[in-house]
């Protein structure tokens, strides 16, 4: 018995080692002080160094973006974007990046209710990675059956989609803590909406043991909507896959420091680094 016990753990097969970085957060579009903002968020994401971003309340208009903006400084070259009119300037569009190291091969948008998807299978260097960029438009407390409603049918979508030996990663603005019954449906903790697919929260599974609050009163961009703290941004990996492949390792917050006294985004990141 005691040399089953020392046996280390088959269900896997061999563990795979190495890492892919994943970055998310919203970035709170054009609003305030944007360009000091945009600054900051350079140097944050620069500093992080991640292999993939994905960017909600992303921001394009006529030939600039965000995303172009930022890709040659953070080493991202790739990206695809999908957005709606954006309510702080009617002249640009709000919406998902998704930014790679790695080429992205192919790429589509999405609404499922009020979620907005932006989808994006990266080309890495030890195969594919299917990524879903999504924010919530319901973001109100009393808007969980809205949200709930948009869950079902994304989940619906990438579980007849998911490529079940690839990491499948889904990440962004869900605007509903852990203990609400649409992030609960995500990580298999209610009815599954799609038999088979369930959600590491890379948090919850790596994350340090602070509450990971993403919207945070310690930054003064949030304080102006009198919330309490919430973790309402996520990076869900998909479980089970061979060699743990999407497993989180670590993850941390990223954003959470004044770059030359401003913060980046009334939001915080998130950061994981995921088997691969």
């Amino acid at each position: 018995m005691a040399d089953e016990l020392d046996l280390p753990p088959q269900f896997y097969g061999t563990l795979i080692d190495t890492t892919v970085r994943v970055v998310t957060w919203n970035v709170w579009g054009l609003y305030g002080r944007w360009q000091q903002r945009e600054a900051a968020i350079m140097a944050t994401l620069r500093n992080a160094a991640p292999d993939i971003v994905v960017l909600t309340e992303s921001w394009a208009k006529e030939a600039d973006s965000q995303a172009a903006r930022l890709a040659g400084p953070i080493g991202l070259p790739h990206h695809v974007f999908s957005g709606v009119p954006a309510q702080e300037d009617e002249a640009a569009l709000s919406g998902v990046a998704v930014m790679s190291r790695w080429p992205i091969t192919v790429s589509s948008s999405h609404t499922f209710g009020e979620a907005r998807v932006q989808y994006a299978e990266v080309s890495g260097p030890r195969g594919p990675i299917q990524v879903y960029g999504v924010v919530m438009d319901a973001w109100w407390f009393d808007e969980s059956e809205a949200r709930q409603e948009a869950v079902r049918e994304l989940l619906a979508h990438v579980g007849a989609r998911q490529h079940d030996a690839n990491p499948l990663v889904m990440c962004g603005d869900f605007n509903a803590d852990p203990r609400s019954d649409e992030i609960r449906m995500v990580t298999g903790q209610t009815k599954a909406p799609a038999p088979g697919l369930s959600f590491y929260d890379a948090w919850e599974v790596a994350g340090s043991s602070e509450p990971g609050f993403t919207w945070s009163n310690s930054n003064p961009w949030a304080q102006q909507l009198l919330w309490p703290n919430r973790r309402i941004d996520f990076i869900f990996s998909a479980a089970p896959r061979r060699g743990a492949a999407g497993h989180p390792r670590h993850t941390e917050l990223v954003g959470t420091d004044a770059v030359k006294t401003t913060f980046p985004s009334d939001h915080y990141g998130v950061q994981a680094d995921l088997r691969y």
